[in-house]
């Protein structure tokens, strides 16, 4: 079957297909947010300390081996993202190759939203289930976002993909701020209405997968499978076809140099993004003769709601300013931005108006956090064949979180090293000039150029 005759004819740019895929965004980003930013990992630690009280070093006991509690969840997400780099690469030639790209993303989607929900079981020495249902709704989180960020070239025409791009980011922070919103109210006035803390924080967790999986139920009725399920060949599984898929398009990567330098920068300037986003919590409530501003909980949780919202409109902008300067010029204007913020981390933020200024700094992360990850993905969007958007946007996933450890690790050797958590950020800026250095020299109209090519190519 060729490939013209194996596309069914759906219209791009619809915008209640959009809507629904832009749904997707609203639904799982409740998981980042209220799992994975503000609940989990304190739950988790508290649990694990309680466990440790029974030994005398203080450790934690997971089948014999000593667990330090504050480690446990930072443990948790390094096996997630190792699995994911090991599995999302496989999962996307599977699903590029089946068309059942909408059928997997459905099922990882929804494990991930039951695991999310079985956190509400997770009480006492149970602790070590709360890391083994994060490992697995995390796998399944990333895997489903692979198959969601390959419907936007399928969507979305070259001209609008920015933009469509922008504002399905921008839904994801306003669903994820508001069930956030939700459940710090809810953990606020928990005493008031008679429930015990830990259960607050159970039902909070639990909510998120109910919110995922509820709202999901929009972007399934909405959004459109474009080919027909291909039958497996006699004597195939779906594993082994993946793997002779994914071989094939390694060998292929040589026809797409453009696309390839664009990954490296990605996976340089996001690393810093990501970085920034982790340990900015740190930074803000570690006291001040450690580097830190020593900012309450409380006001934490205002700037983390107010990002949260800030960011909605900030992916909205950035998607009209690529409309207006380009998307590759877009993104180097928020490195730039990037850059800026991490030199004022360093040098200001002192004195009385530290926590003002704090709520200044949150105000230009909020800005540019969404639109420069929203612009990247459009703009990858322009530089990968047809039939194999999954398989590129799992190398593209691979690229985000594969790296997610090597921004922590320079920031937790530099403070060690410093004794002081401010030469630690600015030594960030390495990832931002890293990609101030490199994304110029992508030249996208010959990265569209050879995917024109190779698509003509194929089809011939």
């Amino acid at each position: 079957m060729s490939q013209k005759e194996a596309i069914t004819p759906h219209p791009q740019n619809d915008k209640r297909e959009i809507f629904g895929w832009g749904m997707y965004d609203w639904a799982n980003s409740a998981f980042s947010t209220t799992v994975g930013t503000v609940f989990l990992g304190p739950y988790l630690a508290s649990l694990a300390t309680d466990a440790a009280a029974a030994y005398p070093d203080g450790m934690a006991r997971l089948a014999g081996i000593p667990i330090a509690p504050d480690s446990f969840m930072p443990y948790c997400v390094s096996i997630s993202v190792g699995l994911q780099v090991l599995f999302l690469p496989i999962l996307g030639a599977i699903a590029d190759y089946s068309h059942m790209r909408k059928q997997l993303m459905q099922i990882f989607a929804t494990l991930g939203g039951v695991a999310t929900i079985g956190f509400f079981a997770v009480t006492g020495n149970l602790w070590w289930l709360g890391g083994l249902l994060f490992i697995l709704a995390n796998l399944a989180f990333g895997a489903a976002m692979v198959f969601y960020n390959s419907y936007l070239p399928e969507i979305a025409s070259e001209d609008k993909r920015d933009s469509v791009s922008s504002y399905g980011w921008a839904m994801g922070y306003v669903g994820g701020g508001l069930l956030l919103l939700v459940n710090l109210v809810f953990y606020q006035l928990r005493e008031t209405l008679g429930v015990p803390t830990q259960l607050a924080v159970r039902i909070n967790l639990a909510s998120a997968g109910i919110w995922w999986l509820g709202f999901s139920l929009i972007t399934w009725s909405r959004l459109k499978s474009r080919r027909t399920a291909r039958p497996l060949p006699t004597g195939q599984s779906y594993a082994s076809v993946g793997f002779k898929q994914l071989s094939q398009t390694i060998k292929e990567l040589k026809h797409f140099p453009e696309t390839l330098k664009y990954l490296l920068a990605y996976f340089l300037y996001n690393d810093g993004i990501q970085t920034v986003i982790a340990v900015s919590a740190t930074f803000a409530a570690a006291p001040i003769l450690r580097g830190g501003l020593e900012v309450d909980q409380g006001t934490l949780t205002i700037v983390i709601l107010m990002i949260q919202f800030v960011a909605f409109g900030g992916a909205l902008l950035w998607g009209k300013l690529a409309g207006k300067i380009g998307a590759k010029e877009a993104i180097l204007v928020s490195l730039a931005i990037w850059a800026g913020v991490v030199i004022y981390a360093y040098a200001g933020l002192y004195g009385d108006s530290r926590v003002a200024q704090f709520y200044g700094m949150g105000f230009f992360i909020a800005i540019v956090m969404g639109g420069s990850q929203a612009i990247s993905r459009s703009l990858f969007a322009q530089m990968i064949p047809i039939g194999k958007e999954a398989e590129f946007y799992s190398f593209y996933e691979v690229s985000e979180r594969g790296t997610s450890w090597i921004g922590p690790l320079l920031f937790g050797l530099i403070n060690q090293l410093f004794g002081s958590l401010r030469p630690a950020l600015l030594s960030l800026i390495f990832f931002f000039i890293a990609g101030l250095a490199i994304l110029p020299f992508v030249n996208v109209k010959k990265a569209i150029a050879d995917v024109k090519s190779y698509d003509t190519k194929k089809i011939d």
